[in-house]
């Protein structure tokens, strides 16, 4: 369900993005209650991503238009979606024969995705979330705590306490697990490990999509899954860095994983907490060691 609040005042944009997300609902109801929709399926997802394609373009136009510094950054994403995301949403659509069940996760990725990068990137292109960066790197953990409340806020509209700097593993309640690594072009591997508590995904999933959302499992766990990614990359250009970030793997992660990964030791683990449930944030980094000669 579109939601006024995705608007960035931009009518072309914003005319575009609600556009979506009907073809993405118009998709969701033919997945789940026509029983012989594999044809109209596949016709409308060829629709929808053809269109997808025709916004951004427009979207790339726009920003051209007025000159917006982050350009060549904001259309890599693009790019980055286009070439990446999508081919793999499609390959593992056409393997499946398009069943219901890779139908329903390609459009939980689709408005994941779109939600994501319209909440973060989208709103930048207008100055209405933060886009400048506000702090040197370092490892320093009310630094990187009080980056995270500012991300927090411009993603989720949620203020995040730091609840402990030294978060031990110690359980939280049911939630979703996730493990993002990263390549920088300075030769350094960052990897994030990140826990959510069910309720502070369902209910932040359930705000940015409509409460219709929140009772599916299948897509907070795959929404958020692309709203946290597009999270990382916001905190990401708070720091002043000339280093770039490219994303190298996703993983969602059972919670026996997220305890046998956490056990490797990360020197940044934080437990934070809003109003919706807590949030667990673990950073860990190192330098690649090159191969004589290279």
């Amino acid at each position: 369900m579109w939601n006024e609040k995705f608007n960035i005042g931009v009518e072309v944009v914003d005319k575009a993005h609600a556009r979506l997300f009907r073809m993405i609902g118009k998709l969701m109801d033919l997945a789940g209650y026509e029983m012989d929709s594999q044809n109209a399926c596949k016709e409308n997802i060829r629709f929808l991503e053809d269109y997808t394609m025709t916004h951004f373009s427009e979207e790339e136009a726009y920003m051209r238009s007025i000159r917006f510094k982050g350009y060549h950054k904001h259309k890599k994403l693009h790019d980055e979606f286009r070439d990446n995301t999508l081919v793999s949403l499609k390959k593992y659509l056409k393997s499946s024969d398009y069943s219901p069940m890779a139908v329903e996760h390609f459009l939980n990725v689709m408005v994941g995705w779109l939600t994501g990068h319209i909440m973060v990137e989208d709103q930048a292109i207008m100055g209405n979330v933060t886009a400048k960066s506000m702090y040197e790197e370092t490892t320093d953990t009310l630094v990187v705590a009080d980056a995270v409340n500012q991300a927090m806020k411009d993603v989720f509209r949620l203020e995040a306490e730091l609840v402990s700097g030294e978060y031990n593993g110690r359980s939280i309640r049911n939630g979703y697990y996730y493990r993002l690594c990263y390549d920088r072009d300075n030769g350094e591997k960052v990897q994030l490990l990140m826990g959510l508590e069910e309720q502070l995904a369902r209910r932040g999933v359930g705000m940015m999509l409509g409460l219709a959302a929140m009772q599916k499992p299948e897509m907070v766990r795959d929404a958020s899954a692309q709203i946290l990614e597009q999270f990382i990359h916001h905190f990401g250009k708070l720091f002043k860095s000339d280093a770039e970030y490219q994303l190298s793997k996703e993983e969602l992660l059972t919670k026996d994983e997220f305890r046998e990964d956490f056990m490797t030791r990360y020197p940044i683990s934080l437990l934070f907490e809003t109003r919706l449930g807590h949030f667990i944030f673990c950073v860990r980094r190192w330098e690649v060691k090159k191969r004589k000669g290279e």
